[in-house]
């Protein structure tokens, strides 16, 4: 996959003018612990009870690289609403769903101290499942969501603990989330992208779950490009190493695992998808050779006579 999202956007304006620098592939995102971060964001009290939430900084990262302001972002699980908080902080318009009662009132209350702390932007959060974007409910935000930003939840119930048991393993989970990419297809705008961020998961002999796979194939089935596959670092850089804060269930499956050396993870994947036929395009621009100014001043006149536009379109 490319190393930047394949957008346009970064094609030069002005002749000389260089494209700018491409959006990182590894996301300096983990210079602060979690606690940290949530505490800098003002969310409320609680909201860490959501462990499969995006930690602010990534969401703040992937709303910056892949969003205009006023951009709308929606998250079809939104869960404690963490990334309800990073869009409106940064001036972009938010939407999130959940069906869980606790955390449908955890981001509601989120999304209320984002404005009291000055967000100005439009912020709101529904009690449904992601299948109500595919009813008639949502028609008037069709080709309006300028990113589509959410992550892989394993089941939870209402106090927040993960359920157990094979129907709802990591896989069993992007299985689900499959059917929720294909409602939100309809709904990004030209240009819009839609961003999958999975946690690390690992089977019972400590091995990690391939979610890559099974995320890009989840991502095509409903009609979308891949562009992209980021790492987003939950570890700090401290100069040549990295300062690992792996989760204490990350720790807990290591301590379990018996018979292999295992590190701990320091990072997320963060999947980055496009509309099909906005990869299509983007990828033809990108092949298309831009002239230099030497190509530009040697060119041959047509009949006679040096149309100024070439100068112009390059």
């Amino acid at each position: 996959m490319p190393e930047r999202p394949a957008t346009p956007s970064w094609f030069p304006s002005t002749p000389g003018e260089e494209p700018p620098d491409p959006p990182l592939s590894v996301w300096p995102t983990g210079q602060r612990d979690l606690a940290t971060q949530l505490r800098d964001a003002d969310c409320v009290r609680g909201t860490d009870i959501d462990t499969d939430l995006i930690p602010p900084a990534i969401a703040a990262h992937a709303i910056a690289t892949y969003t205009r302001p006023g951009d709308l972002v929606l998250d079809p699980d939104c869960g404690a609403g963490s990334v309800l908080v990073a869009a409106l902080q940064s001036g972009r318009h938010a939407l999130g769903l959940t069906a869980n009662s606790r955390w449908w009132k955890l981001a509601r209350a989120n999304i209320t101290a984002a404005k009291a702390a000055g967000a100005w932007r439009d912020g709101s959060v529904l009690d449904a499942h992601p299948k109500v974007l595919a009813t008639i409910h949502a028609a008037g935000l069709i080709g309006r969501v300028g990113l589509v930003l959410t992550a892989v939840r394993t089941a939870t119930d209402d106090s927040g603990e993960h359920a157990t048991g094979p129907d709802h393993d990591p896989i069993a989970a992007v299985e689900e989330l499959a059917a929720t990419l294909a409602y939100c297809e309809p709904l990004l705008r030209s240009g819009g992208h839609l961003v999958v961020v999975a946690r690390p998961h690992r089977q019972p002999d400590g091995s990690l779950v391939d979610l890559t796979t099974a995320l890009i194939a989840a991502g095509t089935s409903a009609g979308l490009a891949p562009v992209d596959r980021c790492v987003a670092l939950t570890a700090g850089l401290r100069g040549n190493r990295l300062v690992t804060r792996a989760s204490l269930a990350d720790r807990r499956a290591v301590a379990r695992a018996t018979g292999a050396a295992l590190a701990l993870t320091a990072h997320h994947e963060a999947l980055v998808f496009q509309l099909a036929h906005d990869a299509e395009l983007a990828a033809a621009a990108a092949d298309s050779h831009w002239p230099t100014e030497d190509e530009i001043a040697t060119r041959p006149a047509v009949n006679g006579v040096d149309y100024p536009g070439w100068r112009r379109a390059a």
